[in-house]
Protein backbone atom coordinates (compact mmCIF):
# COMPACT_ATOMS: atom_id res chain seq x y z
CA UNK A 1 0.00 0.00 0.00
CA UNK A 2 2.62 2.26 0.76
CA UNK A 3 4.37 1.95 -2.49
CA UNK A 4 0.58 2.65 -4.25
CA UNK A 5 1.10 6.16 -1.91
CA UNK A 6 4.27 6.93 -3.10
CA UNK A 7 3.36 6.39 -7.00
CA UNK A 8 3.30 9.61 -9.00
CA UNK A 9 1.01 9.48 -12.06
CA UNK A 10 2.17 10.24 -15.17
CA UNK A 11 -0.55 12.99 -16.38
CA UNK A 12 -0.06 14.69 -13.28
CA UNK A 13 3.96 15.42 -14.48
CA UNK A 14 3.18 16.41 -18.19
CA UNK A 15 0.39 19.07 -16.62
CA UNK A 16 2.93 19.96 -14.38
CA UNK A 17 5.57 21.27 -17.08
CA UNK A 18 2.89 23.35 -18.42
CA UNK A 19 2.06 25.63 -15.43
CA UNK A 20 3.81 28.87 -16.33
CA UNK A 21 5.13 31.40 -13.45
CA UNK A 22 3.39 34.56 -14.50
CA UNK A 23 0.74 34.56 -17.44
CA UNK A 24 1.93 36.15 -20.70
CA UNK A 25 -0.43 38.80 -21.64
CA UNK A 26 -0.53 36.94 -25.00
CA UNK A 27 -2.29 34.40 -23.30
CA UNK A 28 -4.63 37.34 -21.72
CA UNK A 29 -5.72 38.13 -24.84
CA UNK A 30 -5.94 34.47 -26.33
CA UNK A 31 -7.68 33.34 -23.53
CA UNK A 32 -11.15 34.51 -24.11
CA UNK A 33 -10.34 34.16 -28.11
CA UNK A 34 -9.45 30.54 -27.38
CA UNK A 35 -12.66 29.84 -25.55
CA UNK A 36 -14.40 30.74 -28.17
CA UNK A 37 -13.05 29.41 -30.90
CA UNK A 38 -13.36 25.85 -28.65
CA UNK A 39 -17.16 26.83 -28.42
CA UNK A 40 -17.35 27.76 -31.95
CA UNK A 41 -15.09 24.59 -33.15
CA UNK A 42 -17.73 22.47 -30.83
CA UNK A 43 -20.72 23.48 -32.49
CA UNK A 44 -18.92 23.02 -35.70
CA UNK A 45 -18.46 19.24 -34.81
CA UNK A 46 -21.42 18.40 -33.55
CA UNK A 47 -23.05 19.78 -36.76
CA UNK A 48 -20.87 18.76 -39.71
CA UNK A 49 -19.49 15.96 -37.94
CA UNK A 50 -15.74 17.12 -37.99
CA UNK A 51 -13.03 16.70 -34.80
CA UNK A 52 -12.74 19.78 -32.65
CA UNK A 53 -9.39 21.01 -32.61
CA UNK A 54 -7.23 20.58 -29.75
CA UNK A 55 -5.71 22.41 -26.83
CA UNK A 56 -2.29 22.43 -28.96
CA UNK A 57 -3.68 24.16 -31.63
CA UNK A 58 -5.76 26.86 -29.93
CA UNK A 59 -2.03 27.82 -28.18
CA UNK A 60 -0.50 27.76 -31.32
CA UNK A 61 -3.11 30.38 -32.97
CA UNK A 62 -2.80 32.69 -29.82
CA UNK A 63 0.21 34.79 -30.93
CA UNK A 64 -1.36 35.50 -34.13
CA UNK A 65 -4.43 36.51 -32.73
CA UNK A 66 -2.84 38.80 -30.57
CA UNK A 67 -0.81 40.49 -33.40
CA UNK A 68 -4.43 40.97 -35.46
CA UNK A 69 -5.85 42.16 -31.97
CA UNK A 70 -2.91 44.64 -31.30
CA UNK A 71 -2.20 45.34 -34.96
CA UNK A 72 -2.90 49.44 -35.74
CA UNK A 73 -2.45 51.47 -38.97
CA UNK A 74 1.03 53.22 -39.40
CA UNK A 75 0.33 56.95 -38.08
CA UNK A 76 0.01 59.21 -40.35
CA UNK A 77 3.64 61.84 -39.59
CA UNK A 78 1.92 65.38 -39.30
CA UNK A 79 5.34 67.27 -40.42
CA UNK A 80 4.49 65.02 -44.09
CA UNK A 81 1.21 66.60 -43.51
CA UNK A 82 1.91 70.05 -43.40
CA UNK A 83 4.75 70.07 -45.51
CA UNK A 84 2.03 68.49 -48.38
CA UNK A 85 -0.32 71.56 -47.15
CA UNK A 86 2.42 74.28 -47.63
CA UNK A 87 3.55 72.58 -51.13
CA UNK A 88 0.18 72.95 -52.38
CA UNK A 89 -0.02 76.75 -50.94
CA UNK A 90 3.14 77.63 -53.08
CA UNK A 91 1.89 76.37 -55.90
CA UNK A 92 -1.76 77.78 -55.83
CA UNK A 93 0.09 81.09 -55.04
CA UNK A 94 2.63 80.64 -57.35
CA UNK A 95 -0.24 79.88 -60.13
CA UNK A 96 -2.03 83.24 -58.99
CA UNK A 97 1.35 85.21 -59.50
CA UNK A 98 1.59 84.33 -62.75
CA UNK A 99 -1.98 84.68 -64.13
CA UNK A 100 -1.82 88.25 -62.20
CA UNK A 101 2.06 88.59 -64.28
CA UNK A 102 0.02 87.70 -67.59
CA UNK A 103 -2.91 89.81 -66.78
CA UNK A 104 -0.57 93.10 -65.83
CA UNK A 105 0.81 92.03 -69.50
CA UNK A 106 -2.33 92.23 -71.24
CA UNK A 107 -3.28 95.50 -70.09
CA UNK A 108 -0.31 97.05 -70.29
CA UNK A 109 -0.52 95.81 -74.95
CA UNK A 110 -4.28 97.08 -74.82
CA UNK A 111 -3.22 100.34 -73.23
CA UNK A 112 -0.04 100.48 -75.58
CA UNK A 113 -2.55 99.58 -78.85
CA UNK A 114 -4.88 102.32 -77.92
CA UNK A 115 -2.43 104.98 -77.51
CA UNK A 116 -1.10 104.18 -80.97
CA UNK A 117 -4.86 103.94 -82.17
CA UNK A 118 -5.77 107.65 -80.83
CA UNK A 119 -2.44 109.14 -81.95
CA UNK A 120 -3.55 107.80 -85.30
CA UNK A 121 -6.69 109.46 -85.07
CA UNK A 122 -4.90 112.76 -83.93
CA UNK A 123 -2.77 112.85 -86.47
CA UNK A 124 -5.53 111.90 -89.48
CA UNK A 125 -8.07 114.86 -88.16
CA UNK A 126 -8.77 117.08 -89.93
CA UNK A 127 -12.09 118.64 -88.90
CA UNK A 128 -13.15 121.33 -87.27
CA UNK A 129 -16.69 121.66 -85.26
CA UNK A 130 -18.25 123.83 -82.96
CA UNK A 131 -18.79 123.63 -79.12
CA UNK A 132 -23.11 124.43 -78.87
CA UNK A 133 -22.37 124.12 -74.88
CA UNK A 134 -20.16 124.75 -72.54
CA UNK A 135 -19.37 121.13 -72.37
CA UNK A 136 -17.06 118.66 -69.78
CA UNK A 137 -13.60 117.45 -70.92
CA UNK A 138 -13.07 113.48 -70.20
CA UNK A 139 -10.08 111.12 -70.11
CA UNK A 140 -11.87 109.11 -72.10
CA UNK A 141 -15.08 107.88 -73.17
CA UNK A 142 -16.25 105.03 -70.59
CA UNK A 143 -17.63 105.08 -67.53
CA UNK A 144 -14.12 105.14 -65.55
CA UNK A 145 -12.65 108.67 -67.16
CA UNK A 146 -11.68 110.99 -65.17
CA UNK A 147 -12.92 114.80 -65.74
CA UNK A 148 -10.16 117.20 -66.88
CA UNK A 149 -11.86 120.50 -67.81
CA UNK A 150 -14.54 122.49 -69.63
CA UNK A 151 -14.92 123.49 -73.12
CA UNK A 152 -17.00 126.80 -73.31
CA UNK A 153 -19.55 126.82 -75.66
CA UNK A 154 -18.86 128.64 -79.60
CA UNK A 155 -15.46 127.15 -79.02
CA UNK A 156 -14.29 125.73 -82.93
CA UNK A 157 -12.62 122.51 -82.07
CA UNK A 158 -10.69 120.40 -84.15
CA UNK A 159 -12.37 116.17 -84.23
CA UNK A 160 -10.95 112.46 -84.81
CA UNK A 161 -15.01 111.42 -85.89
CA UNK A 162 -14.70 108.56 -83.09
CA UNK A 163 -17.28 108.04 -80.93
CA UNK A 164 -18.06 105.91 -78.04
CA UNK A 165 -20.39 105.39 -74.85
CA UNK A 166 -22.60 108.57 -75.59
CA UNK A 167 -19.51 110.75 -76.64
CA UNK A 168 -17.06 111.86 -79.03
CA UNK A 169 -13.31 112.49 -79.10
CA UNK A 170 -11.99 116.13 -79.99
CA UNK A 171 -8.22 117.48 -79.85
CA UNK A 172 -7.32 119.83 -77.61
CA UNK A 173 -3.68 121.73 -77.62
CA UNK A 174 -2.89 118.42 -79.25
CA UNK A 175 -4.13 115.35 -76.69
CA UNK A 176 -7.25 113.22 -77.12
CA UNK A 177 -10.47 114.69 -74.93
CA UNK A 178 -13.97 113.19 -75.25
CA UNK A 179 -17.31 115.04 -74.82
CA UNK A 180 -20.73 114.64 -74.92
CA UNK A 181 -21.90 113.51 -78.17
CA UNK A 182 -24.71 116.20 -79.96
CA UNK A 183 -22.96 119.61 -79.07
CA UNK A 184 -20.40 119.99 -81.74
CA UNK A 185 -21.87 121.80 -85.09
CA UNK A 186 -20.07 122.87 -88.22
CA UNK A 187 -22.09 126.37 -87.76
CA UNK A 188 -21.02 128.75 -84.98
CA UNK A 189 -23.95 129.10 -82.32
CA UNK A 190 -26.10 132.08 -82.10
CA UNK A 191 -27.31 133.05 -79.01
CA UNK A 192 -30.83 134.54 -78.80
CA UNK A 193 -30.49 137.40 -76.77
CA UNK A 194 -33.50 137.78 -74.52
CA UNK A 195 -34.99 140.79 -73.60
CA UNK A 196 -37.64 142.86 -75.19
CA UNK A 197 -41.54 143.65 -74.14
CA UNK A 198 -43.53 141.38 -73.27
CA UNK A 199 -46.93 141.91 -76.10
CA UNK A 200 -49.16 139.33 -75.99
CA UNK A 201 -50.79 140.05 -72.51
CA UNK A 202 -49.22 137.40 -70.40
CA UNK A 203 -48.67 137.89 -66.98
CA UNK A 204 -47.18 135.77 -63.75
CA UNK A 205 -48.90 136.66 -61.01
CA UNK A 206 -47.14 138.59 -57.93
CA UNK A 207 -45.16 136.72 -55.09
CA UNK A 208 -43.23 134.19 -57.85
CA UNK A 209 -39.49 134.69 -57.27
CA UNK A 210 -38.03 137.85 -59.38
CA UNK A 211 -36.27 135.44 -61.88
CA UNK A 212 -39.29 133.87 -62.75
CA UNK A 213 -40.67 137.28 -63.89
CA UNK A 214 -37.34 137.51 -66.11
CA UNK A 215 -37.80 133.94 -67.83
CA UNK A 216 -41.60 135.31 -68.70
CA UNK A 217 -40.68 138.36 -69.54
CA UNK A 218 -37.94 136.75 -71.69
CA UNK A 219 -39.82 133.75 -73.59
CA UNK A 220 -42.59 136.09 -73.95
CA UNK A 221 -40.60 138.66 -76.36
CA UNK A 222 -39.33 135.79 -78.02
CA UNK A 223 -41.87 133.82 -78.58
CA UNK A 224 -45.69 135.49 -78.14
CA UNK A 225 -46.92 132.44 -79.72
CA UNK A 226 -46.72 130.88 -75.83
CA UNK A 227 -49.76 132.21 -73.89
CA UNK A 228 -50.46 130.09 -71.37
CA UNK A 229 -47.40 129.82 -68.30
CA UNK A 230 -48.24 128.04 -65.21
CA UNK A 231 -46.53 129.01 -61.71
CA UNK A 232 -48.07 128.17 -58.33
CA UNK A 233 -49.51 125.08 -57.20
CA UNK A 234 -49.33 123.14 -53.85
CA UNK A 235 -46.18 120.99 -54.52
CA UNK A 236 -42.22 121.35 -54.23
CA UNK A 237 -40.57 124.13 -56.43
CA UNK A 238 -44.05 125.69 -57.81
CA UNK A 239 -45.36 125.93 -53.98
CA UNK A 240 -42.11 128.26 -53.47
CA UNK A 241 -42.62 130.69 -56.68
CA UNK A 242 -39.38 129.27 -57.54
CA UNK A 243 -41.07 127.22 -61.39
CA UNK A 244 -42.85 127.82 -64.02
CA UNK A 245 -44.10 125.56 -66.74
CA UNK A 246 -44.22 126.84 -70.24
CA UNK A 247 -46.59 125.27 -72.22
CA UNK A 248 -45.33 124.48 -75.35
CA UNK A 249 -43.95 121.28 -77.30
CA UNK A 250 -42.65 120.39 -80.51
CA UNK A 251 -39.52 121.84 -81.85
CA UNK A 252 -40.41 125.49 -80.50
CA UNK A 253 -40.05 123.63 -77.13
CA UNK A 254 -36.76 123.07 -78.00
CA UNK A 255 -35.91 126.67 -79.25
CA UNK A 256 -36.97 127.74 -75.68
CA UNK A 257 -35.46 125.32 -73.71
CA UNK A 258 -31.65 126.02 -75.10
CA UNK A 259 -32.31 129.71 -75.55
CA UNK A 260 -33.40 129.83 -71.18
CA UNK A 261 -30.08 127.52 -71.01
CA UNK A 262 -27.69 129.75 -73.02
CA UNK A 263 -28.90 133.07 -70.75
CA UNK A 264 -29.18 130.78 -67.90
CA UNK A 265 -26.27 132.75 -65.59
CA UNK A 266 -28.67 136.58 -66.70
CA UNK A 267 -31.73 134.38 -65.45
CA UNK A 268 -30.59 132.85 -62.31
CA UNK A 269 -31.62 129.49 -63.96
CA UNK A 270 -30.52 126.70 -61.69
CA UNK A 271 -32.06 123.87 -64.14
CA UNK A 272 -34.90 122.98 -66.87
CA UNK A 273 -36.32 119.99 -68.23
CA UNK A 274 -38.08 119.39 -71.39
CA UNK A 275 -38.54 116.05 -73.67
CA UNK A 276 -37.96 113.96 -70.71
CA UNK A 277 -34.27 115.41 -70.74
CA UNK A 278 -33.07 117.88 -68.13
CA UNK A 279 -29.96 119.80 -67.77
CA UNK A 280 -28.53 121.82 -64.66
CA UNK A 281 -25.97 124.17 -63.75
CA UNK A 282 -24.27 122.11 -61.55
CA UNK A 283 -24.08 119.17 -63.96
CA UNK A 284 -24.14 121.56 -67.21
CA UNK A 285 -21.12 119.85 -68.85
CA UNK A 286 -22.72 116.69 -69.74
CA UNK A 287 -25.32 118.25 -71.66
CA UNK A 288 -29.10 117.47 -71.48
CA UNK A 289 -29.51 113.96 -69.50
CA UNK A 290 -32.04 111.13 -70.32
CA UNK A 291 -34.82 110.63 -67.32
CA UNK A 292 -36.90 107.81 -66.56
CA UNK A 293 -40.21 107.74 -67.77
CA UNK A 294 -42.67 109.04 -65.08
CA UNK A 295 -45.73 107.58 -67.25
CA UNK A 296 -47.48 110.50 -69.14
CA UNK A 297 -47.14 113.06 -71.66
CA UNK A 298 -46.89 115.52 -69.05
CA UNK A 299 -45.18 113.64 -66.67
CA UNK A 300 -42.49 113.31 -69.31
CA UNK A 301 -41.99 116.89 -70.00
CA UNK A 302 -43.18 116.87 -73.64
CA UNK A 303 -45.89 119.31 -73.33
CA UNK A 304 -43.56 121.91 -71.51
CA UNK A 305 -40.65 123.43 -70.81
CA UNK A 306 -40.35 123.27 -66.83
CA UNK A 307 -37.93 125.96 -65.50
CA UNK A 308 -36.34 126.22 -61.90
CA UNK A 309 -34.70 129.05 -60.63
CA UNK A 310 -32.19 129.40 -57.48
Amino acid sequence: MAKHRHKRETNARVFTRFIPRAIPRAAIVAAPIAVMATLSAVTLGVVEGEPVSSDADLRAEAPRVEAALTKREAPVSRTQSRRSIAVGKAVAKAATAAEAAEAAEAARAAAAKERRKTQRAINGATTKLWTTATLNLWSASGDDAEKVGLIDSGKKVLVTGRKADGREEIVLQGSARWVTTGYLDDEKPVVKAVGGACTNGTSVPSGVDPSIVKVHRAVCAAFPQVTTYGTFRNDGEHGQGRAVDIMISGETGWEIAEMLRANHAALGIEYLIYAQKIWSVERGGEGWRGMSDRGSVTANHYDHVHVTVY
